[in-house]
């Protein structure tokens, strides 16, 4: 009897080694799939027309007699208001920025002054969603300045020019993500046959960057919006 439970003793042993074996071999094959993953991206893109413009137009005026200066900086803020005015822009959309007066004198030295002592400026703002008629308007910029109006650059330095903008990116950013999603999936699916495998579930998922930039320098009203995701998938046999 000793001998046969030492028989019998030894027989359970290795089936408890074989089992313990091939669920060990089991589990690393199931880990082996499960670390497995491929990391793609999918882009997708939309052509739009801005629906805002903001253009500043910066303006000033230069002069020894304060009182004069005053007048003349009013008179051409009022020019370019009447100018938006008449092609059809309401009070709301025109916005003047309270003016900047600068003795130019007060830090001047000696023989070193100036000729003009003060410098008054000011901006006056068009603010819209009728961006075609403000196309329109800016082909005929040219004719401020033949009535007198001396256009210069923002408080920022930069010349005055209108910045047109796409605003109604929420309209079409599901459809862009759910584009861009299925792109990704594509090329992990390409993937996965090229390598022999198949795609499982998604490991991680990143929405990325939405840019919105202008299509071309000639055309800075039309807007190019792009999506671009990032997406981990798990490969299985």
């Amino acid at each position: 009897m000793s001998r046969n439970g030492s028989i019998v003793g030894a027989l359970l042993l290795s089936l408890g080694l074989v089992g313990a074996g091939w669920f060990a071999a089991q589990g690393m094959a199931r880990l082996r799939t499960a670390d497995r993953y491929v990391t793609v991206k999918g882009s997708a893109e939309r052509i739009v027309d801005a629906d805002l413009v903001v253009w500043p137009l910066a303006h000033s005026v230069g002069g020894n007699d304060l009182a004069d200066v005053q007048r003349r900086l009013d008179a051409n803020t009022a020019t370019i208001r009447a100018f938006f005015a008449g092609a059809g822009f309401k009070p709301a959309e025109i916005v003047v920025s309270p003016p900047r007066l600068e003795d130019r004198w007060a830090y001047a030295y000696g023989d070193n002054r100036p000729p003009e002592r003060f410098r008054y400026a000011t901006t006056v703002t068009l603010r819209t969603s009728n961006v075609a008629t403000a196309l329109a308007v800016l082909r005929r910029s040219g004719e401020l300045v033949s009535r007198g109006v001396m256009l210069g650059t923002g408080e920022d330095g930069r010349a005055s020019g209108p910045e047109f903008d796409y605003t109604r990116l929420n309209d079409i950013k599901p459809t862009l993500i759910a584009e861009a999603t299925a792109n990704a999936r594509r090329s992990a699916e390409q993937f996965a046959k090229d390598s022999g495998a198949r795609i499982g579930g998604i490991r991680s998922a990143n929405q990325g960057v939405v840019d919105i930039s202008d299509r071309d320098q000639g055309s800075p009203q039309v807007k190019k919006v792009r999506v671009v995701t990032t997406v981990e998938y798990f490969l299985k046999d």
